[in-house]
């Protein structure tokens, strides 16, 4: 089974107008409304790739209600946990002329503490060896920053996997628990090494430092006992935009690199690339072709407009274009 968690789940409409103005008044050409979300645009990259994925999260009110319909009409098995307070709703205004863009997010509702032990006790009722679970996005208002970090060490302790997409403090906490797969982007990592990521090798010593067993973080930032001594994990896959993917595991790494396209909207195109990987991993597929199905993914879903994703077919084209290059071995220093 492949789990995918979003817990701040959103509806995601996207608005497209001739040209972004400020301070007039703007008639929209086109809009869409999508069923958002990190985990949720996973589990329909799954979908895209043939894969079932049960969807879970927090959703609340109305706006939950509606999310949840529009998911369960796609297809998408969900499992959700009700809060008291509404979903949220996130808007895109894409630029027709130049495809740029502006998104805006809110914050979503507040959980309480109950809503969050359920949602874990939840977990420890659903999951099963061998399953996949995907962690993605940011975390709602009340939840603890060391939510996936309490997920993580909960399902891997029942033989589960789990792969983490998030930022700030619960990715650094989601490390210290050691998943077995993280994805940052070239400024997630940067945050996390303490420099920014320039040139390959700065994204080489990204994916050391995240795999490395004993990380020591920065002396300005304080973190429970446990979060300073990391298990590391097992597997990075760093994420560069147009760069393409650095994929590395404990012994070795690969570049994985587009070809040349127009991206239309990038949003979403990150977590297609999660669940190209979730996808080659589950088939048992050797590095270079986790990454190379990754990319292709990827890369489908950032040609289309609005926060979609590629079909198998243009997957598959994709994946014919993406060239693999195996780095130097990985070398981790103990501190």
């Amino acid at each position: 089974m492949i789990v995918t968690v979003t817990p701040n789940p959103a509806l995601d409409r996207t608005l497209t107008v001739p040209h972004i103005q400020f301070d007039e008044m703007i008639r929209a050409t086109a809009s869409r409304i999508d069923w958002g979300g990190k985990g949720f645009n996973v589990s329909r990259a799954l979908q895209s790739l043939g894969l079932e994925s049960v969807a879970m999260g927090f959703v609340g009110g109305a706006t939950g209600e509606t999310l949840a319909r529009g998911l369960s009409d796609m297809g998408i098995a969900t499992d959700f946990v009700h809060v008291g307070e509404e979903t949220r709703t996130n808007t895109v205004i894409t630029e027709a002329a130049t495809q740029r863009y502006v998104k805006v997010n809110e914050a979503g509702p507040t959980v309480r503490a109950q809503e969050v032990a359920a949602f874990l006790e939840h977990a420890r009722e659903r999951v099963r060896p061998g399953d996949v679970w995907v962690l993605s996005g940011s975390l709602p208002p009340g939840a603890p920053p060391d939510f996936y970090a309490q997920l993580i060490r909960l399902v891997q302790a029942e033989g589960a996997k789990a792969l983490l997409d998030t930022s700030g403090e619960p990715l650094r906490l989601g490390c210290a628990a050691g998943p077995h797969l993280v994805k940052p982007n070239a400024v997630e990592a940067g945050e996390m090494m303490g420099r920014a990521i320039q040139s390959d090798a700065d994204a080489l010593d990204a994916v050391a430092f995240l795999l490395r067993t004993d990380v020591v973080y920065p002396p300005d930032v304080v973190y429970p006992p446990d979060a300073v001594r990391s298990q590391g994990a097992e597997m990075v896959a760093l994420s560069l935009g147009a760069g393409g993917l650095l994929l590395a595991s404990q012994r070795r790494s690969v570049w994985a690199r587009p070809p040349t396209v127009q991206a239309r909207n990038p949003v979403g195109a990150g977590d297609a690339l999660v669940a190209g990987i979730t996808w080659a991993l589950a088939r048992g597929l050797p590095l270079d072709e986790v990454a190379r199905w990754g990319v292709a993914a990827g890369t489908a879903a950032a040609v289309r407009e609005g926060v979609s994703t590629g079909t198998r077919a243009e997957i598959e084209t994709l994946y014919e274009q993406v060239r693999t290059v195996w780095a130097k071995p990985i070398v981790i220093q103990e501190s």
